[in-house]
């Protein structure tokens, strides 16, 4: 973590100098548009007029990344050569990374601790992970008859629309942006309207890195105009989306009514964490489970939201929970001593205290917390918010709140657990605490979840596959599996 107190983040935060211009063909696009505010959740000030984009803004966007898909060297390049500017991308990330760390925590939220030591050190491995893998990946040529040749190549897929949302801008920006680039397509980049200065800073940051013009652009704008436009494009020929389960059906929708692109998908998830009597330590367990679900303010796809604990462990756990909870620091995102920051906006506030209004009028005992703090500062701020005696048929155990709410259900015996853990349409995350080895086994492979972390959570590198089952989504991000996103199979057959 980088060394400064609250009053040097202060400082740093008013000499910051925010554009909110696109960027697009390796410039920033000028003023004269429409625009919108960009508002701090911290306390509701203006950070930056940020542009508004619309099918204009995204057709040259998309025009710029197919001249430098279809004419430009990008794709020509050695991999080797793409590797390299990935690495010179990585290494100016970790040049800048006070001042993206700082972007990301005004505009969304994060505590600035969280945002410089985990957020921006997810960016800068991922472009660093995908530049050195970018000469790797490696054709096939199966065995066959002694008079024939088989080649098997991966080519870039074209030109690839990225839209990703505001939790953890630019940790799920470089998921997708690195391993497209890698694979030799050009990008069209859409962040959140609630989280776009960040992006545009990588947009601007990749051009200074040599990345030909068009190879990487960012157009900001809502969802519904801007996202729209890039999901119905007929020369975008990817899309890789993170968000929310509805939105996602809408991409594939735009799909079906213009080209039939290719859609990545990672969604919702009301993720369970499953404690059984037996786990090595219940008070490890019960302080990881309130980690998972405070962290970043709970806004999380992963995170851990249905606690499942054996009814003879359960209100130890839940105990224990409940004291984390009152010892949480919430506060300002820029004092580095704050531990879990602002919800990322007051619409977004809002919606998460209906989910608690609800569940307190569905019969749920409402544990600590419930309700917002902090009023005066002008900023989104919620107290961590337990509940337990949670039934499976309560919003509480069936929607998305993504918030730092934590619903406690009860269970008698193993079945009944995998069964509770799997009553849901989402299937991106589950956690088990166990020390029985083929307890850990069996349940892992009952779980319908991409990942399955045991006696831990969110633990992992990029070296291994990220992403959901069910109305979870499709497809990886991480690993060297995410470059298969944005790549064709093309066959050739030699008659000898």
């Amino acid at each position: 973590m980088l060394e400064l107190t609250h009053d040097e983040w202060l400082s740093r935060a008013k000499e910051l100098d925010l554009s909110g211009f696109h960027h697009i063909d390796g410039a920033d696009e000028p003023g004269g548009g429409p625009t919108y505010a960009a508002v701090s959740p911290r306390d509701g000030q203006v950070l930056a007029q940020v542009a508004d984009g619309g099918v204009a803004e995204v057709d040259a966007a998309v025009a710029a990344a197919r001249r430098a898909f279809d004419a430009g060297p990008w794709p020509r390049l050695a991999p080797a050569d793409r590797g390299r500017a990935l690495l010179r991308l990585a290494d100016l990330l970790e040049e800048r990374r006070d001042r993206l760390a700082l972007t990301v925590s005004l505009e969304m939220g994060k505590p600035i601790t969280d945002a410089y030591d985990i957020e921006l050190r997810a960016a800068v491995n991922t472009f660093r992970f995908y530049g050195q893998l970018a000469d790797k990946l490696t054709d096939e040529s199966p065995h066959t008859a002694p008079d024939a040749l088989a080649l098997v190549t991966r080519e870039p897929a074209g030109v690839v629309g990225a839209v990703v949302p505001w939790n953890f801008p630019l940790t799920i920006a470089s998921w997708k942006v690195a391993p497209a680039l890698a694979a030799g397509c050009t990008v069209v980049l859409k962040p959140s309207e609630n989280s776009p200065l960040s992006a545009l800073q990588l947009g601007r940051l990749a051009t200074e890195a040599g990345l030909p013009p068009g190879v990487l652009n960012v157009v900001t704008g809502d969802g519904p105009t801007a996202g729209r436009a890039i999901g119905l494009h007929p020369d975008v020929d990817v899309l890789a989306f993170t968000g929310s389960t509805a939105v996602g059906r809408h991409f594939l929708h735009y799909a079906a009514d213009s080209n039939l692109k290719r859609v990545w998908l990672e969604l919702g998830g009301k993720s369970p964490n499953i404690i059984l009597p037996d786990a090595p330590d219940l008070e490890k367990a019960a302080a990881t489970a309130a980690w998972g679900i405070f962290f970043n303010q709970g806004e999380m796809c992963t995170a851990p939201s249905r606690l499942l604990v054996h009814t003879s462990v359960a209100e130890r756990v839940t105990e224990a929970i409940v004291r984390r909870a009152g010892e949480l620091r919430v506060g300002d995102p820029l004092d580095p001593a704050t531990e879990m920051g602002a919800l990322v906006g007051e619409a977004h506030l809002g919606r998460v205290l209906d989910h608690i209004d609800t569940g307190t009028s569905e019969g749920a005992r409402l544990r600590t917390g419930g309700t917002r703090t902090l009023s005066d500062t002008g900023g989104s701020f919620l107290l961590p918010t337990v509940f337990d005696e949670v039934n499976p048929g309560m919003r509480l155990a069936r929607e998305e709140i993504f918030g730092p709410v934590l619903s406690v259900l009860t269970f008698d015996d193993l079945d009944e657990a995998v069964a509770l853990a799997n009553a849901t349409e989402y299937g991106l995350a589950a956690g088990l605490w166990t020390s029985d080895l083929s307890t850990a086994h069996q349940v892992s492979r009952a779980l319908k979840a991409g990942t399955v972390w045991v006696n831990c959570y969110e633990e992992g590198d990029l070296t291994v596959p990220f992403g959901g089952m069910k109305q979870s989504g499709n497809g990886r991000d991480k690993s060297a599996h995410a470059v298969e996103k944005y790549t064709e199979l093309k066959t050739t057959w030699i008659q000898l």
